[in-house]
């Protein structure tokens, strides 16, 4: 039945099927539609950075950057849900088109460039959901504000966020929005690190529970810059690191049409990179701060990998988009298998 509906939307362009597909998703979830579709995902509730997820396949961030619809998607079996990338005024993003696919590879190009409403009418979407599952709210930085002003940004949103949110993810690793990745290291990094933290601690006795922190970083990172990052997020006791946001290396797209665009890569030519950089990034924390992994995940052998190499939790977002609802059974199936 997905091939199906993949097959009509693909005769969309990128962005308008997506578009297209959330309204469906949306609306499916005021009717209690998108229950008789969902696939029987086992529970077998887990805990990681001291929240208890029902299963261990969420939603990455960038699909429902608004929270519209959350009901919908959290009624088809995910364990939690990632919101956003959201920042603190609303921004259009890049210029369109700004989405293509490569589906040979089964693979997406985005270079959005953090469109979304704002921060105020993602809360207000929150606030409205029934979703009982843990919610993660991924923040950015608005395009205006400069890179050496970006910990104003982040502070914004994690103090608007904060009481919303099961997890806040600081996404530090868009590779369209300017000069961002280079929060990822040196002294922009420590010094965003220790502002989040210290509202983190005041905010906490505000509201009398710590909401955990969770860095999202690249994929393109040496193994020498990665080992730098890991010593950061344990010395600043952050609660935990997503592996990996999309990635510029276009080698296993090269010569395929719109593989030149500009723009992140997700889908399974990302598979292989972001595994390796879970692998090492276990290898650097030694279990101080679990890894939630991300990127390439299509099947369950790729679910299982992520596992295999040291995550504790895996999203999809181009698997999702390729082969349904379906995957997240499978993806939790996978995890199951390896943890037996």
């Amino acid at each position: 039945m997905y091939k199906l509906t993949r097959s009509a939307l693909f005769c969309l362009s990128a962005e308008t099927a997506h578009d297209f597909a959330m309204e469906m998703i949306s609306a499916g979830g005021r009717l209690g539609l998108t229950r008789l579709i969902a696939p029987t995902v086992p529970s077998k509730p887990r805990e990681v950075m001291g929240l208890t997820f029902d299963n261990p396949v969420g939603l990455a961030a960038g699909l429902d950057k608004n929270g519209e619809c959350i009901d919908g998607l959290g009624s088809l079996g995910f364990g939690f849900l990632e919101l956003g990338t959201v920042t603190p005024v609303g921004q259009p993003g890049n210029p369109k088109p700004r989405m293509f696919r490569i589906p040979e590879k089964e693979a997406l190009i985005n270079r959005m460039g953090f469109n979304n409403l704002g921060v105020d009418q993602l809360i207000a979407n929150v606030r409205k959901s029934q979703y009982k599952g843990v919610i993660g709210i991924n923040i950015g930085k608005n395009l205006t504000t400069a890179v050496e002003d970006a910990n104003r940004d982040y502070l914004t949103c994690l103090r608007k966020v904060y009481p919303h949110a099961g997890y806040v993810a600081v996404n530090l690793s868009s590779p369209n929005t300017p000069g961002l990745r280079k929060l990822q290291y040196g002294e922009a990094l420590k010094s965003l690190l220790a502002a989040l933290k210290e509202e983190q601690a005041l905010l906490a006795k505000e509201y009398g529970r710590v909401v955990p922190l969770a860095i999202k970083i690249a994929p393109d990172m040496t193994d020498e810059e990665i080992a730098e990052v890991a010593a950061e997020l344990v010395a600043y006791e952050l609660d935990g690191v997503i592996a990996t946001n999309t990635t510029l290396d276009r080698d296993k797209v090269s010569g395929f049409a719109t593989a030149e665009e500009a723009g992140g890569l997700s889908g399974a030519p990302l598979s292989d990179k972001s595994t390796e950089v879970i692998r090492l990034l276990a290898g650097e924390l030694s279990g101080k701060l679990p890894i939630i992994g991300v990127g390439g995940i299509m099947d369950a052998q790729t679910a299982a990998d992520k596992i295999k190499a040291g995550a504790s939790l895996v999203q999809i977002y181009s698997g999702f988009i390729y082969k349904g609802p379906e995957l997240i059974r499978e993806a939790a199936e996978a995890v199951y298998s390896v943890e037996s």
